[in-house]
């Protein structure tokens, strides 16, 4: 008798709803209409805080940063979702979504005939808008008014921001357990990857844990969040949004056991990007996240093998753009044994015998030398007391140019130094835009040749590039939303010049198992081996590395060629297709010894005259008007001053007259800068730069 009461009492109510919700209903608007009335405005701004993102040159997330409360909370588009994940939201938290205001009156209508039904609370009516009204403006509280609170709020929040909007929005507060918000974050989390490429059993799993996030933590509780995920996926089979095969499937894939760290590529370039504009929220990169992700296991394998307290750095840059495609700053920012926080593309070091390329290139554009100029190698006093002497401890005798530099002989470069003249060739640096650093209280030498003077990774990558590029070298571009480059580049070689270095130094002998003349390199040994460099590039890209300690302390056996060189060639290989050569310039010189004109057959110290050459005009610096706008210019005028007869003049490296006077003419064929040299017979020179108008 009492269960037929129960039942018969159950029936009644459930027949009385109708009209027991009408009064209910319309008092309900009522005061839902009082609470919007009396409500304040909206306020979105710390629901619409975001983690600042940085992302390289294709849109892929390179490192987050928290939010200023420690939170993980990434930005997301709906578009950017697994349609699996959206539509499975849907169907297990609000199948009309899509159709309600923001709040679902027969969801409402449901619940609390069950409710009557039951004698218990067996579903609630929350919507998506009313959860993401919660998460926007929290409150303690459980009551009429505070659910009445949160429905205006959905509803304000839907007309305001659209649905879209509040979906957006929910992608971004969702909580999936400790600092962990937003789908995007929590994705990265838990499997690694982005929301786009997430499996049915990961999807299902994300739309489940925001219900009780610190509870079906997977890390945590694995098992509550495997039930979590298998009740998702039997709704989602049964409203249709997944075949149920698929769904079964599913269940049978593992649920992670662990949180994982999010992405840490080119931190250290990420790291200078946030401080140096540190108001912006997302930051778009030049590096490739995936020659990022290839080239730091590699670098830090090199390290760790050539022993603990090292680090090692590289930097990769596009040549005709400028753009840094790579720049890996240590063996491991996190690696406090060997400094890992400290960015040593940026760390001033001596670059040993880095530097002689450019040397060489001054005395080729200077006329001085051609590649195949015949040069002595042989033990040698500077001064009074200077006499360098070969790594080996051993001298070559006669060698051309281009066997010396590809041997990195000393003796030949320290001479060449001494013609072109210490402080010029550091003018000629800094001019270029790199920062030369000298020992304190010394002036310009010729130790300079041979790496007696600090600079960074990143300027000498930089100088290389310029030679791969004609002598013209670029500015780096490192973001893609940055300003570009102005027209007007510095220089540090003119065109002939600076390919003849490209020509010899592709023929530098390789490390063993690479391949002979496809890479133009050149590697350093600092003093005391501290510091080992390896330069490289062709047409395309232009690689710079370093290995040493970052306390400057030296390292027995630390050599530019077997340690350095390997780790450039293996980086290059990971850049993808062949090596291509630098195109050679249609004046280009390419001759025998015996070929060239009798001065640059052979270098000679001890021949200068009495009275020293130098170009009288025209003047270095000078700008000529010989009147190119309107047509062929006119011819130039050249004297000289002082010299042994006859002399060789030279327009950027390239003979174009020789005379037995100290007068000649030459033609130019079109406007802008021009190197111009002269060469007599003793082999001095003097050159100076002008501009053709």
């Amino acid at each position: 008798m009492g269960a037929r009461t129960t039942r018969m009492t159950r029936r009644r109510a459930i027949l009385a709803l109708g009209g027991l919700t009408a009064g209910p209903a319309l008092a309900g608007v009522t005061w839902l209409g009082c609470i919007l009335a009396h409500l304040p405005p909206l306020d979105l701004t710390a629901a619409q805080a975001r983690s600042t993102i940085v992302l390289d040159r294709a849109g892929t997330l390179l490192r987050p940063f928290a939010t200023a409360d420690g939170r993980w909370r990434l930005p997301l588009e709906p578009d950017a979702v697994d349609p699996r994940f959206l539509a499975m939201l849907t169907a297990y938290e609000d199948r009309r979504f899509r159709a309600h205001p923001g709040v679902d009156a027969m969801a409402l209508l449901r619940a609390a005939g069950q409710w009557l039904a039951a004698g218990r609370i067996v579903s609630g009516a929350s919507t998506l808008s009313m959860q993401v009204a919660r998460l926007v403006e929290p409150r303690g509280e459980r009551s009429l008014t505070a659910k009445l609170r949160q429905i205006a709020r959905a509803i304000a929040l839907e007309r305001r921001l659209g649905k879209d909007g509040v979906l957006r929005l929910y992608l971004a507060l969702a909580p999936y357990g400790g600092p962990v918000e937003g789908l995007r974050a929590a994705s990265l989390a838990y499997f690694g990857r982005e929301p786009a490429r997430l499996t049915l059993a990961e999807a299902a799993l994300l739309v489940a844990l925001p219900q009780a996030p610190e509870g079906r933590r997977p890390d945590r509780f694995p098992e509550a969040a495997r039930r979590a995920r298998d009740r998702v996926l039997d709704i989602a089979a049964a409203r249709g949004v997944v075949p149920a095969a698929d769904a079964t499937a599913a269940k049978a894939e593992p649920v992670p056991h662990s949180r994982k760290p999010f992405p840490m590529l080119g931190p250290h370039a990420a790291e200078t990007a946030v401080a140096q504009e540190p108001g912006r929220a997302v930051h778009r990169l030049t590096l490739d996240a995936r020659l990022q992700a290839r080239l730091e296991p590699l670098v830090a394998e090199r390290a760790a093998a050539l022993g603990p307290g090292l680090s090692a750095a590289a930097l990769v840059i596009d040549n005709a753009t400028g753009e840094v495609r790579a720049q890996i700053g240590s063996a491991g920012y996190f690696d406090a044994t060997r400094s890992g926080a400290i960015d040593m593309t940026a760390a001033v070091r001596s670059p040993g015998s880095a530097l002689k390329p450019f040397v060489y290139a001054m005395a080729f554009e200077s006329g001085l030398a051609h590649p195949e100029t015949l040069i002595e190698d042989r033990p040698s006093r500077f001064g009074a007391s200077y006499a360098p002497e070969n790594f080996d401890l051993t001298f070559q005798g006669t060698v051309t140019a281009r066997r010396a530099l590809q041997l990195s002989l000393n003796v030949p470069a320290v001479e060449l130094m001494e013609a072109v003249g210490p402080a010029r060739f550091l003018a000629r640096l800094r001019s270029a835009g790199a920062s030369i650093l000298l020992p304190r209280d010394s002036a310009p030498g010729l130790p300079v040749a041979l790496g007696g003077l600090g600079i960074t990774l990143t300027d000498l990558a930089r100088l290389y590039a310029g030679l791969a590029r004609g002598g013209e070298v670029p500015v780096l571009r490192r973001r893609l939303d940055g300003p570009a480059a102005g027209a007007a580049l510095p220089r540090i070689a003119e065109p002939v010049a600076a390919w003849y270095v490209a020509d010899v130094l592709r023929g530098t002998p390789p490390p063993e198992s690479a391949l002979p003349n496809r890479l133009a390199y050149k590697t350093g040994t600092s003093y005391g081996y501290r510091d080992a460099w390896a330069v490289g590039f062709d047409r395309r890209y232009t690689v710079a590395v370093w290995l040493g300690r970052p306390d400057g302390a030296g390292v027995p056996g630390l050599v530019g060629r077997t340690a350095a060189a390997p780790l450039l060639f293996d980086a290059v290989a990971r850049l993808g297709g062949d090596p291509e050569p630098v195109p050679r310039p249609r004046d280009a010189l390419v001759a025998t010894t015996s070929a060239l004109p009798p001065p640059l057959r052979h270098l000679r110290r001890d021949a200068g005259p009495t009275d020293r050459l130098r170009i009288a005009y025209p003047p270095d610096g000078a700008r000529i008007d010989l009147g190119a706008a309107e047509g062929l210019p006119a011819g130039l005028a050249l004297k000289a001053l002082g010299g042994t007869l006859p002399l060789i003049w030279l327009v950027g490296g390239l003979p174009v007259t020789e005379s037995d006077r100290r007068q000649a003419e030459w033609q130019p064929d079109g406007a802008g800068f021009v190197r111009i040299s002269v060469l007599d017979a003793t082999g001095a020179s003097d050159s100076v730069m002008v501009r053709i108008e």
